[in-house]
């Protein structure tokens, strides 16, 4: 079997194992080292998956361009990892409130094991924070949230090099890409406008914190997900979940997401 067989069939050590020994083969075929560089993330293998990156940016200018784009994204996702540990603050996209501030309260102390206290937190910012009615894939909806309580009204995006907490209520539109290669089911590329006209290209994180360190590989490849509930906390591993009061929306099926403006 090769590597793409093994990664067809959810099997990413073996894949790992026969793409490495590919490479050896042939070490300056730039089709088999942007494959590894994604297996690596897959695994969240992060130095490593650097590492080919930064033999990629020496063997031509499309391989260039793509280590530009993702040296920053791996450096987003190990602050991200300290955000979900408490020991970094995630940047709030526009002008912080309070609601959100208590949300990342909350969350520091989630991650510190004081559930307790964090749902009471929690809770305040939920009230407070503002219901973002819209459509998604033409279909309207009164609210919409991350099924990860400890996100909720907020979506994780990595842009211009920075890791943000987006307010749904700061977002009119989301285009979310199909996902066509390896590394789209780790961050799937996505353009935005937000509320007041602009516009932006990013990544949402495909996968929850942490599911790279999981041992299932249908988690890692986002081909899942499992909720973990700690004292009324929903936790993900494995793709994110977008919830609505009309159900729950694999992020990866998701594609136009419009938004009203907030009233």
């Amino acid at each position: 079997m090769t590597a793409e067989d093994y990664l067809k069939a959810g099997r990413l050590s073996d894949a790992l194992q026969s793409l490495q020994q590919a490479v050896r083969g042939n070490a300056a075929d730039p089709k088999l080292r942007v494959f590894l560089f994604q297996l690596f993330c897959a695994l969240g293998e992060w130095e490593r998956a650097v590492n080919q990156l930064n033999v990629l940016a020496s063997l031509g200018p499309e391989t260039k361009m793509l280590a530009h784009v993702f040296q920053p994204v791996i450096q987003c996702e190990l602050f991200r990892d300290k955000v979900f540990t408490g020991e970094h603050t995630p940047i709030i996209f526009g002008e912080p409130e309070e609601w959100m501030g208590l949300l990342i309260q909350a969350n520091e102390m989630a991650a510190k094991g004081k559930y307790d206290a964090a749902a009471k937190v929690r809770e305040q910012a939920f009230e407070a924070a503002p219901a973002s009615p819209g459509t998604l894939d033409g279909k309207p909806f009164e609210w919409i949230a991350d099924a990860d309580m400890r996100l909720g009204p907020m979506l994780e995006v990595v842009m211009e090099g920075h890791y943000y907490w987006v307010p749904f209520c700061r977002i009119q539109r989301i285009h979310i890409e199909a996902p066509t290669d390896l590394r789209d089911l780790i961050w799937v590329p996505a353009q935005f406008v937000w509320v007041n006209g602009g516009e932006a290209s990013g990544h949402i994180p495909t996968r929850y914190p942490h599911t790279e360190k999981s041992s299932d590989d249908q988690l890692r490849l986002a081909r899942k997900t499992e909720w973990t509930e700690r004292d009324g906390l929903s936790i993900g591993l494995g793709q994110r979940i977008l919830a609505t009061n009309d159900g729950e929306h694999p992020v990866l099926e998701c594609r136009m997401i419009d938004l009203a403006p907030a009233t």
